[in-house]
């Protein structure tokens, strides 16, 4: 069905106002206000505290190369040891840094600003260790809040529900963004979901699991994880409280089928407990963000009809990633996901090879059945406008990459026609790799990342072009979101490639959109970049302090 024109308006609306430009940024406070500084970690006053092992350290046979084909991984079984696996990979922090008396916690799964918008929930059956129930995930201290624990007899309808596999909740919560960000917040919570839906993915694949992205409303995910209980968050700011994102169903067998409607009946009568702890004692009010939230709202009305659109479109991929040699793609993959780091800057001099250069893009096509794309429910929205630096046998310049050969004539026809569109030399047959124009677009690139120097100081960046409008008001409004989610996806792949390739990247959530679209020659709402990267050498801050993740655990079993 036709989408709400008037939802799609206001998102488009958001989407223009929360531009920064040459000349100004999209509007913030400009400060940080301390006192205001949002608790980056949810807790439930009254809910059962239940720990997790500390059991990602005991995957030594899962290679980080392992993690692309589903047959070379044997299933781990679907128990207390491996949940506390899946999220200490996916969501549980990866170390903690100290400048002077000034501590604070990274995570596997990244964010803008490190400021950790998301939330994760776990939806058990019975399972050796833990009873049936949802929970809520702390990763400060790598444990489960149990927020609804049926009855035996609810237990066992769960169980029968969820036959090897549990479910993978996200939310989001706007205002720890906001705090630093201003109205442009609402972006980065998106990409910082699709951060997390991949590292859910990675996580499972390490177990030797699948993980699909259920097709469900966000008023079923508000229902089923609790957070639309008005009972439980009526003391609570409507700033702290948490936006329902994503449900993704996690295991062995993990398909995107559920009994969705039993589910919800059963956690509905179900007993809740715990009240959700405040997060800042005063906030600031955003109300731009308040109606980007509503206006991508996805309602049960016509959940089926408006997501066919996104589906329509499908096409043949490659069945499996060719053989990568990097420096660490035989490392383990627990390792590789719990040492990955966004950058903080880059040498301005380290190159990377051609062939590693084209085997992260190769990483960025979707495989069905392979870790991290068959995620995800629909087929590729987003391209990459890449400026090459630094890269062997490879001439600097801009280039083209549209990951949907579907898409491969509308992105053309959308950019400056004066463009070479002319396949380099060397390059695989299977990548869909062209050449812009050559040249040196180091302080380009630079300028439209906010004057950044990381961007221009690395082997390359690149831009994250959706095709935009046409979706949205074929879709819907809600549709803005997963957009930005399928971004988020693509920084974390990358992510894990730098790692993989002995470099390192970052996500850049600040940059001159439109200058950005000047450079490709873009002249309307058709295409619009929504995430930028940069990957390269990085150059360490010495001011700081690594400390181990959970060294504060001390009593805590690994």
């Amino acid at each position: 069905m036709a989408a709400s024109e008037n939802q799609v308006d206001v998102i488009l609306d958001y989407h223009a106002r929360t531009k920064h430009h040459l000349h100004r940024f999209a509007a913030s406070l400009g400060y940080l206000d301390w006192a205001t500084q949002p608790d980056p970690f949810r807790t439930f006053d009254g809910a059962q505290s239940i720990d997790l092992p500390l059991s990602a350290a005991r995957l030594a046979s899962a290679r980080y190369d392992e993690l692309f084909s589903s047959s070379n991984r044997p299933a781990s079984p679907v128990d207390r040891d491996s949940v506390g696996a899946l999220f200490e990979l996916a969501l549980g922090l990866s170390a903690w840094k100290q400048y002077e008396k000034t501590r604070w916690a990274l995570r596997c799964n990244p964010s803008s600003g490190n400021l950790h918008p998301t939330e994760g929930y776990a939806i058990l059956p019975d399972v050796e260790g833990l009873d049936a129930g949802v929970y809520h995930y702390v990763s400060r201290d790598h444990r489960l809040e149990g927020r609804c624990m049926p009855l035996r007899e609810g237990a066992e309808c769960l169980t029968r529900l969820l036959p090897g596999v549990l479910l993978v909740g996200l939310s989001s919560i706007h205002w720890r963004e906001a705090w630093k960000y201003g109205e442009r917040a609402f972006r980065y919570c998106q990409h910082d979901i699709g951060h997390a839906i991949a590292t859910v993915r990675y996580a499972a694949a390490a177990l030797g699991w699948k993980a699909k992205l259920l097709d469900v409303s966000d008023t079923v995910i508000a229902e089923v994880l609790g957070i639309g209980r008005e009972e439980d968050f009526s003391g609570i700011d409507e700033a702290d409280r948490e936006h329902p994102d994503a449900l993704l169903i996690v295991g062995p067998e993990a398909t995107a089928e559920i009994d969705v409607a039993r589910l919800r009946e059963l956690l509905k009568s179900g007993a809740w407990v715990g009240q959700p702890n405040v997060l800042s004692p005063d906030h600031t009010r955003w109300p731009v963000i308040d109606l980007a939230a509503q206006a991508t709202w996805r309602s049960d009305d016509g959940l089926s009809t408006d997501a066919s659109s996104a589906r329509a479109s499908k096409f043949v991929s490659p069945t499996s990633y060719p053989n990568h040699s990097t420096p660490s793609a035989h490392s383990l993959a627990a390792s590789l996901i719990q040492q990955r780091r966004s950058a903080v800057a880059l040498d301005d001099s380290t190159s990377i090879s051609a062939p590693t250069f084209y085997g992260m893009l190769d990483r960025l096509l979707p495989r069905s059945n392979a870790a991290p794309w068959d995620v995800l429910p629909w087929p590729p929205h987003l391209h990459c406008g890449i400026f090459v630096h630094r890269v062997d046998g490879l001439s600097p310049g801009l280039y083209l990459f549209v990951r949907n050969p579907d898409s491969q004539q509308k992105v053309k026809a959308a950019l400056n026609p004066g463009f070479l569109f002319e396949r380099p030399e060397g390059c695989p047959d299977n990548l869909p790799l062209l050449r812009l124009a050559e040249g040196d677009f180091r302080q380009k690139s630079q300028v439209v990342s906010c004057q950044q120097k990381i961007a221009g100081a690395g082997a390359f960046s690149l831009g994250m072009i959706a095709e935009f409008s046409d979706s949205l008001r074929s879709i819907g409004a809600w549709w803005y979101r997963r957009l930005f989610w399928e971004a988020g996806v693509l920084g974390q792949v990358l992510y894990l490639e730098a790692e993989a390739a002995g470099v390192r990247g970052t996500g850049i959530g600040c940059y001159f959109d439109d200058a950005f679209h000047g450079i490709l020659g873009l002249r309307d709402y058709q295409l619009q970049s929504l995430y930028h990267f940069t990957i390269g050498g990085p150059v360490e801050d010495a001011r700081l302090i690594t400390l181990p993740a959970y060294a504060h655990l001390k009593t805590r079993s690994r």
